[in-house]
């Protein structure tokens, strides 16, 4: 189970948790009442006791539910998303650039979504495809990986980058060896679509000391794509008014989120800032995904209100 680094998110957890418990142990309570009343133990309950405990029975079915569903539904429900953003750096009348965002896979054993994933990126017909971290879970997990990312490389283009499991966890297996997909270890690549010149630049979770080098071998004036794990270097990146669009990953969505509110859990230095979908920082757009695995180890492989996904990113002139 990931540590809670930040005390934001272990108070959200806690309530969380307190009020879950709360729910269950109120409607244990309650049937237990109903089991005395029953053998003549108790006096029979008033119409409100009634109302109340058919309440409780009914949110602690509910949760029940919502865990079946988590475990079983959400984890396999890819979404497709689909934005839209502009740049002066891309030459005028060019057709868009359309760029396939994917991360976080957290490949394991017995595939999720792994083979299904090539024929949906293909469908939607990239000039590039970006990987932005969290390759597998365990090493069990990783020919299940390097097939699906070798089948994405051979749609188009395909860029990575690792993340904090990566760097954590056996960081001396190569996880994109043999995949055809070009990692990004502190440098910039550049490649053209349809007549616009793209750099794609990028630097391993962990060492933010790199993306400095990489961008640096970006030409002033091009249009640049950084991938980076975290979405916490985004102001730091944005001020250098170089880069018009950052990829990231990392938070799931928080892989656990309450309807209008969001991630219950970010693991990130900046909160909920920046917990899922597209922002404009400064003149930087900033994508992060909410991946399409789940998280590693002991947690719980379970996804609410955070459906795994691939997105579409179709970058204009403006």
């Amino acid at each position: 189970m990931p540590v809670l680094r930040h005390s934001a998110d272990l108070v959200r957890v806690l309530l969380f948790a307190a009020a879950v418990g709360t729910v269950y142990i109120m409607a244990g309570a309650a049937l237990l009442r109903m089991w005395r009343e029953r053998r003549g133990g108790a006096p029979a309950p008033g119409r409100r006791t009634v109302w109340t405990r058919r309440a409780l029975f009914v949110l602690a079915a509910l949760g029940l539910l919502g865990m079946a569903y988590g475990r079983f539904v959400e984890p396999y429900w890819l979404e497709v998303r689909h934005v839209r953003i502009t740049s002066l750096r891309l030459p005028k009348g060019a057709r868009p650039v359309r760029i396939v965002h994917v991360s976080d896979l957290h490949s394991d054993p017995t595939p999720r979504l792994e083979e299904r994933l090539p024929d949906v990126v293909a469908a939607e017909r990239p000039d590039l495809v970006v990987f932005t971290g969290d390759a597998i879970n365990s090493l069990e997990g990783l020919p299940l990986f390097q097939r699906c990312l070798r089948s994405l490389a051979g749609i188009a283009p395909t860029f990575a980058v690792t993340g904090n499991w990566d760097a954590r966890f056996s960081p001396e297996v190569d996880r994109f060896a043999g995949t055809g997909a070009r990692e990004l270890k502190g440098e910039a690549v550049k490649v053209d679509v349809a007549g616009s010149p793209v750099w794609v630049a990028g630097a391993p979770a962990r060492d933010d000391s790199r993306i400095d080098r990489a961008l640096s071998a970006v030409p002033p004036g091009a249009f640049t794509v950084l991938l980076y794990h975290y979405p916490e270097e985004i102001e730091a990146v944005a001020s250098r008014g170089t880069v018009d669009l950052m990829c990231a990953g990392h938070i799931h969505g928080g892989q656990v989120a309450l309807p209008f509110y969001g991630a219950l859990v970010t693991l990130s230095r900046t909160g909920k800032r920046y917990e899922s979908g597209l922002y404009r920082v400064g003149g930087t757009w900033l994508h992060v995904s909410r991946g399409v695995g789940m998280e590693g180890g002991e947690a719980p492989r379970v996804r609410f209100c955070a459906r795994p996904e691939v997105t579409v990113i179709e970058a204009a002139p403006e």
